[in-house]
């Protein structure tokens, strides 16, 4: 997200230049790929698929900068995590590696990307933006308890 902020974009050609580039590089390494949400939806589908073919072998999807919630509350974190939710969706149903769902999520939203075909999610922002450990800790159980009840019914992928 630090790069959206400083203006930087990724396109698609050049994430998939990247990957072919540390795929060669390093080989034996789980390579995990964000799929811009800059790009359209069918856009992020058809980058991933590549991403995938190119030697990806986990697919991230983001979005979370790019709604902007007219809401407040359960609405407004649903709002938020839109973007994100759809690309995890879209994109878990068309490559075979897992795909992590981040950007935007939270205790409400966590369980829909699990339930939109997301293997995890990612919090990044909800955990660095806080300033002690306990709070941390606290954002990070309960991530886990929403989803829980979820990954315990989901096959493994």
């Amino acid at each position: 997200m630090l790069f959206y902020a400083e203006g930087r974009r990724f396109e698609a050609a050049e994430v998939l230049a990247l990957t072919r580039q540390t795929r060669a590089l390093l080989p034996e390494i789980c390579l995990s790929v964000t799929v811009p949400h800059t790009l359209p939806l069918d856009q992020q589908v058809m980058l991933a698929e590549q991403l995938v073919e190119a030697g990806a072998d986990l697919i991230q999807t983001e979005g979370g900068t790019s709604s902007q919630p007219a809401h407040a509350g359960t609405l407004g974190l649903i709002e938020k995590a839109a973007p994100t939710l759809a690309a995890a969706y879209a994109i878990s149903k068309a490559v075979s590696v897992p795909v992590l769902c981040a950007s935007g999520l939270s205790d409400v939203t966590a369980p829909m990307a699990i339930a939109a075909g997301a293997a995890g999610i990612g919090v990044g922002s909800a955990v660095n933006k806080l300033d002690n450990v306990v709070a941390m800790v606290a954002v990070v159980r309960s991530l886990v308890e929403a989803i829980a009840p979820l990954s315990r019914t989901q096959t493994p992928v």
